[in-house]
């Protein structure tokens, strides 16, 4: 996959679907489920899948909500393999047992995401070490896929060593693991008080198991500061909703708000070449991965300002309305 984005700018590296908004939990911190949702067809998540495809998007990763409430979702992995992509999965773990994971095996999903919150549920999150514990042992043996545990610091949680524990027992199973940094509700920097820096620096200081982590992308965020990097939203990355809209982000849609199907190689190339002011405060770990493939090349030359209300004619900053559930 990296191969052939360093060969190549001109398809996406990796998009993610949404063909479940609705969620079996409710975490406090998240922006992105509801409970009222039906699952997205799928011949229209077939049709979005195909037409990445001819794209020649590298990776398809299932999001949500919560895709394992999805009734077709085997088949969406399937169709997703179909096209020749890497299929991968975002999920809370709560519906996984043996026969779903030998499922998830033979769909051909190549990788699966599980981030926990804490080790005891609260009022923040129910996505608890003490809850998925059972799952994850379930995973180790069984799945022939690749597992990331993904903790977390920054969102309020009682105890931020949390993390810690559920990292090691991440290592402890073969799991990769990966710590993120909340961020506030438009994407944008949300400093890590002391302890929760503190924590985040001992996950980074032990074995590296995500070439994500050699760069200084949340090393700046946790020290509060911004990041000079080159956005290739809408390129390199796209976000697709439950709606069939392409957008840069989770957190900014509306822009360009274009449905899947009609979009073409020139809105590809197109948003190579555009910035995102919104990108030095960003914590959007995903898109900064991908871009960072590209961060060495084609200087961005348009700008955009997600979110924000148009600029006055000869404006030379050209600002676009946002839609943020």
């Amino acid at each position: 996959m990296v191969g052939r984005a360093l060969v190549s700018t001109g398809h996406p590296v990796l998009v993610q679907i949404v063909p479940m908004r609705r969620c079996n939990l409710s975490c406090d911190y998240c922006n992105e489920y509801d409970k009222t949702s039906p699952p997205v067809p799928l011949e229209d998540l077939t049709r979005w899948i195909d037409h990445l495809g001819k794209l020649g998007t590298a990776m398809i990763g299932i999001s949500g909500g919560e895709p394992l409430m999805h009734p077709d979702l085997d088949e969406i992995i399937r169709r997703i393999r179909k096209t020749g992509a890497i299929a991968g999965m975002i999920t809370n773990g709560y519906l996984l047992n043996e026969e779903r994971i030998e499922r998830l095996n033979r769909a051909g999903l190549d990788h699966m995401q599980i981030s926990i919150d804490n080790i005891e549920p609260d009022d923040v999150s129910k996505k608890s070490l003490k809850v998925l514990d059972k799952k994850l042992e379930m995973l180790a043996q069984f799945a022939e896929f690749h597992v990331n545990i993904n903790s977390v610091v920054g969102g309020g949680f009682k105890d931020p060593n949390d993390a810690l524990v559920i990292g090691n027992r991440a290592l402890s199973l073969g799991f990769e693991s990966t710590i993120g940094i909340i961020h506030d509700g438009s994407g944008q920097l949300k400093p890590l008080a002391p302890a929760d820096a503190a924590i985040y620096h001992k996950m980074t200081n032990r074995k590296k198991t995500n070439y994500a982590q050699f760069d200084q992308f949340q090393k700046a965020i946790v020290e509060g500061q911004p990041n000079k990097w080159r956005c290739r939203a809408g390129s390199r990355y796209l976000y697709v909703s439950e709606d069939g809209l392409v957008h840069y982000c989770s957190q900014q849609r509306g822009w360009p708000g274009v449905p899947v199907e009609q979009y073409t190689s020139a809105d590809v190339k197109r948003e190579f070449l555009t910035g995102k002011d919104c990108a030095p405060n960003c914590t959007i770990g995903c898109v900064h991965r991908i871009s960072h493939i590209d961060y060495w090349r084609a200087p961005q030359t348009k700008m955009v300002s997600p979110g924000k209300r148009p600029e006055p004619a000869g404006a030379t900053l050209v600002q676009i309305d946002g839609r943020r559930d």
